[in-house]
Order: structure tokens, then C-alpha cells, then sequence
């Protein structure tokens, strides 16, 4: 049999009953969809958290306070609240460290700030005129914190987008302005380019005020919630890390690094934990969704069964013509895997639209990628032949005599 009077064959048995072919590629395409639409979300949602903490800083270094984990111990305990670190174990890293471009101690919380008549509940961060450089901050108008602010300790106020649009409305020029924190007045001098929200907070909803002012006005303590550590280029992060960890072991004094009362994490470091984290949502959306395909496997081989029973005479008579077992056999899987094929086209495209969908509504930021696209041509071509083997198989077995008196 020649293989282009196969195809004309398999056109012809296919669309012999539109209806029924229509329905049994609907669960593949369903499928195909369904897995291009989850896969892309998994692989949107890693590259928007990555670009996310990428926009934190430059070959960046967090120093938190709070004990280290230890044996048995899954969580670090006060990481983030305990009260260990202050300016002089900041101006120690910037002394005493090689290959360090720049450090910034930070103190941050939660305060309710009013300003005209208006009021928010957001993040104050009292901090030094380093931050920009080590934060990636760019300032929109106005001016940023300088060095004589925090010695002066004044009461000024560097605000984010978000913050100026909540207090005083978009467009408005809050240079000049005053705002009230903790039931004390600060002048803004600055706002910050918009830069978008992360897993770490919006950097658009921040006021920047002195550190010194902010220890003595807000907390009324000398500590500091992070150091943020510019290293000069990735090469030495990790150099530059295990010198701070030295460093503040011997300035608290501690000989076990077990028992480490702070923690040091890099850029890298936080990237790695966030994309193993989405790789396994991704794989954990796909499986889903594969589920799906499983079920349009299983309709085609319902399919094909049913046209096995229907064809078993024409199924005869080709064999007493002298049609041997192969070409009976090729001539079911054939449509076996033309139906998962053309189901798997549409659902290729259908899945495209569904991420796109999502991207443009904004609704989650998508990404298709080959790969996936690929995976599924696999997949739909994989379904065909598993499934429509065992239909193919019962077709060329068929006794060609018991065929011929099937009615």
C-alpha cells in the first residue's frame, strides 16, 4: 500500500464522521492547552521573581540578625527580629573587608504615616547615602539621604511612588511636603523612580528616612535590621561573604559558626532558592495538567476500538486481497496519531492564547517557551502511539474468513 493512499484513507475515515473525530481530539487539545498554559505560568512566574530579586541590587550580600539554623532546627529562630547587629559591625565590613564596593545598614518597620489629610500604613527604612548604589535606587525628583543628614539627624524623607500616590494623589509634586510618623514631622526632599513590587516588598511603597533618626526617634535603639553589602563584582561574592562571616564571629565573639547569632546570604544564593522553588511549581502545574492528556489518550483508544468493530468487514476483505498484518496495523495507528496531532496543533495554539491572555489582562505574567511547545508535539505524538497501538494491533489480527461474516 502506497503511503500517500494511506493518507487519503485515514482523511477520509476521519472526516467520514466529523462529529465523533471532533470530540475525541477535544480531549487532547484540552490537554496540549492545558499543559502550555500551566508550563508558561511556571516558567512566567520564575523570571518575574528572579528579575524581582535581581532589581534588589548589584552582587548583593544580606546581613540578617537572628540565630543560624542548627541540627534538628528547620527554622532559623529571630532571623530578621533579634536585635545582634549594629552600625559599629557595619562600619567594621566596610573598613576591614576586600572587595567591597559599598555597605548600607538599615533599620525598617511598619509605621502608620498622614500626610494632608490623608494616611498608610507602609515601610519606613532609616538608612545611610549608600543605599541607592547598593539597592539599585534611582531618584525620580529631589534629592536622596546624605551623610550630613544622618550625622544632623534630620527629619527628612525620601518617599516611593505608591507612597506619594496614597498621600498625596498621582502627579503631584511632593517635594516639599510634609508627612507625619509616629506623630513626628518630615520634610520630603526626594522620591524614587517607580521600580515594581517583589517577594521582598515594593520598593515604591518605602519611606527613606536617616538611620540616625530613625534609631533615636523611632526605636530608640542603635541597632540595625540588615547590612546590605555591594561586592565588587560576582567573582568575589563569595569571598567578600566568608570575610563578613569571620568578621562578625570575632567581633560577637563567637567560636562555633553553629552558633553564629546573625546570617549571610548572596544574590546567588537567593536566585538558586527561588528558581528550585518555581522549577518544582512548574513541574507540580505540568503533572496537572498532563492528567488531562492521559484522559484524551484514553478517548482515542475508545475511538479507535469502536472503528476497529464498525471496519471489521472492510478489514477482511483487504486481507483476503492480500493486505498483510503491517499494513493493516500502520493504517489504524496512522489515524491514531493523526488525530492526536491535529488535536495537539490546535491545543498548541490554544494554550499560546490562553498565556498571552493571561499576560495581557495582567493578570500573571506568562512565558511560552520552545521547550514546552516541543514537549507537547512529543506528548500529542506519544498519545497517538501508545494508545492506537492496541486498536492497531486488534485490526491486523483480525481472522480475515470470521471478518468477512461479521455483520
Amino acid at each position: 500500500m502506497k503511503f500517500a493512499d494511506t493518507l487519503q484513507e485515514t482523511y477520509e475515515a476521519i472526516t467520514g464522521n466529523k462529529a465523533r473525530s471532533g470530540l475525541t481530539m477535544l480531549g487532547i487539545v484540552i490537554g496540549i492547552a492545558s499543559v502550555i498554559a500551566m508550563v508558561s505560568i511556571g516558567q512566567g512566574a520564575q523570571g518575574t521573581i528572579e528579575q524581582n530579586i535581581q532589581s534588589l541590587g548589584s552582587n548583593l550580600i544580606l546581613v540578617t540578625p537572628g540565630a543560624q539554623r542548627s541540627v534538628g532546627v528547620q527554622v532559623s529562630q529571630g532571623r530578621g527580629s533579634a536585635r545582634t547587629l549594629t552600625q559599629g559591625d557595619a562600619d567594621a565590613i566596610m573598613d576591614s573587608v576586600l572587595g567591597i564596593g559599598a555597605v548600607a545598614p538599615d533599620l525598617s518597620s511598619r509605621y502608620q504615616v498622614t500626610g494632608r489629610g490623608t494616611n498608610t500604613n507602609t515601610q519606613i527604612v532609616g538608612t545611610v547615602a549608600s543605599y541607592p548604589e547598593v539597592r539599585n535606587i534611582e531618584i525620580d525628583s529631589g534629592s536622596f539621604i546624605s551623610d550630613q543628614h544622618v550625622r544632623a539627624l534630620s527629619k527628612v524623607a525620601v518617599i516611593g511612588p505608591t507612597v506619594r500616590d496614597d498621600l498625596f494623589g498621582e502627579g503631584i509634586d511632593p517635594i516639599g511636603q510634609t508627612i507625619r510618623i509616629n506623630k513626628l514631622e518630615f520634610k520630603i526632599i526626594g522620591m524614587t523612580k517607580a521600580k515594581g513590587g517583589s517577594g521582598f516588598g515594593s520598593q515604591d511603597d518605602m519611606i527613606f528616612i536617616p538611620l540616625s533618626s530613625a534609631q533615636k526617634f523611632l526605636a530608640g535603639d542603635d541597632y540595625v535590621s540588615t547590612i546590605s553589602v555591594k561586592a565588587e563584582s560576582p567573582e568575589v561574592m563569595s569571598d567578600v561573604q566568608s570575610q563578613i562571616t569571620a568578621l562578625l564571629l570575632d567581633r560577637h565573639r563567637i567560636s562555633d559558626p553553629a552558633l553564629a547569632d546573625f546570617s549571610t546570604m548572596n544574590q546567588s544564593d537567593i536566585v538558586a532558592s527561588a528558581s528550585s522553588i518555581t522549577d518544582t511549581l512548574t513541574i507540580l502545574l505540568g503533572a496537572i495538567a498532563g492528567i488531562s492528556l492521559v484522559v484524551g489518550g484514553i478517548g482515542i483508544m475508545n475511538m479507535m476500538l469502536t472503528t476497529v468493530t464498525e471496519r471489521t468487514r472492510e478489514i477482511g476483505l483487504r486481507k483476503a486481497i492480500g493486505a498483510r498484518r503491517a499494513d493493516i496495523s500502520f493504517q489504524f495507528l496512522i489515524e491514531s496519531v493523526t488525530l492526536t496531532f491535529v488535536g495537539g496543533i490546535i491545543g498548541i495554539l490554544l494554550g499560546w492564547l490562553i498565556a498571552f491572555g493571561f499576560s495581557y489582562t495582567g493578570t500573571i505574567q506568562t512565558k511560552v517557551s520552545l521547550n514546552s511547545v516541543l514537549f507537547a508535539f512529543g506528548i500529542s505524538a506519544a498519545i497517538g502511539i501508545i494508545f492506537g497501538y492496541y486498536p492497531a494491533r486488534r485490526a491486523a489480527r483480525l481472522n480475515p474468513i470470521e471478518a468477512l461474516r461479521y455483520e
